[in-house]
């Protein structure tokens, strides 16, 4: 169970350049305007942001084609898709990123919804239901992946603090990937605890 670490909702230049230095496996940058953690319209990548570190752009509802400009314009390893994007969309994506496609968890969730989408994702993100899109600061009800077919390899998220990323252990056997940090690791929105993602990258290499 080799568990990755995805820190997401990153904006400020120094903020972005010290999480970098833990070496987290992707970073995440908002670029939907109505987040509290939209990167802005003059936002670039730090120059000296390293190689090994994928770079993640987070559309809600966006236009394929806008999407395709971003990935160029930052070099994008990944799209993230949290909205009513469809398998076509993720088609058309697909050609120029890895398509990650969020689905919002809730007691009625049905998994059948994520088999159409499966020829044209990479990893699936399951995140808690709620009235917005993600960094809600909480936890879904973790035994429901089981009713997941576990053919995509997919990221958790949902309101994850050190403490709570030590309970991933009780999803051994499930084709988890990743573990996606933001809200439970800020100070603001926008900015991250750099000793909260420290722990929990301790906390992932002591279970993984």
């Amino acid at each position: 169970m080799k568990v990755k670490l995805k820190v997401c909702g990153m904006r400020a230049a120094a903020n972005i350049l010290e999480v970098a230095s833990l070496q987290p496996d992707y970073m995440g940058f908002i670029f939907y305007e109505k987040s509290k953690r939209f990167v802005g319209d003059d936002f670039s990548v730090p120059e000296n942001f390293p190689s090994s570190i994928k770079r993640v752009g987070v559309f809600v509802n966006e236009k394929p084609a806008a999407i395709l400009n971003q990935i160029t314009k930052h070099n994008l390893d990944f799209v993230q898709l949290h909205g009513d994007e469809t398998s076509d969309d993720c088609k058309t994506l697909k050609s120029k990123a890895g398509v990650i496609k969020v689905f919002s968890i809730g007691s009625e969730f049905d998994f059948d919804i994520t088999e159409r989408f499966q020829p044209y994702s990479d990893f699936f993100l399951f995140d808690t239901q709620s009235e917005g899109y993600g960094g809600s600061g909480n936890s879904f009800d973790w035994s429901l992946l089981k009713k997941y077919d576990q053919r995509i390899p997919f990221f958790l998220s949902g309101g994850l603090s050190p403490d709570k990323a030590r309970d991933i252990k009780r999803l051994e056997g499930m084709n988890l990937h990743a573990i996606d940090v933001n809200s439970g690791a800020e100070v603001a929105p926008g900015l991250k605890e750099v000793e909260k993602i420290r722990a929990i990258k301790n906390v992932i290499n002591s279970i993984s």
